[in-house]
């Protein structure tokens, strides 16, 4: 993939309402990529300590959000940590939106960017 770095703000590079935020705390799930659209990743070092950050940064801007159809898509599995979560890394929101735009299966893509680890599994591995 081909990536162009700059000091600039995306809030300065993009206009406001082409930007989505993504964030696991957003109510709106997000069902395509539009190639019209700039995605923000945003990133986290500690989801613990920073609950709703990217949501609230995207507020503050009046931005649109969306979260990966998690949810939609996986179920929880059994696990003795009884440990879930929907935040990803940037590497792994990644994974999944390229993924996902090479397939157009958000089964494909979610299986190839969330870890079992995240307590997420598709249904079908439930069997």
């Amino acid at each position: 993939f081909q990536m162009d770095t700059t000091p600039e703000s995306y809030l300065d590079l993009f206009p406001l309402d082409a930007i989505v935020y993504l964030t696991p705390d957003s109510e709106n799930v997000l069902e395509d990529i539009d190639p019209n659209k700039v995605y923000v990743l945003g990133g986290l070092v500690d989801e613990s300590i920073h609950k709703k950050l990217t949501l609230q940064r995207a507020q503050e801007h009046s931005l649109q959000t969306a979260r990966l159809p998690i949810r939609e898509y996986m179920v929880k599995a059994t696990n003795a940590k009884n440990y879930y979560s929907e935040t990803l890394a940037i590497n792994q929101v990644f994974e999944v939106l390229s993924t996902y735009y090479e397939t157009r299966s958000w089964p494909a893509a979610l299986k190839a960017g969330v870890s079992s680890g995240k307590g997420y599994v598709l249904p079908d591995a439930m069997k």
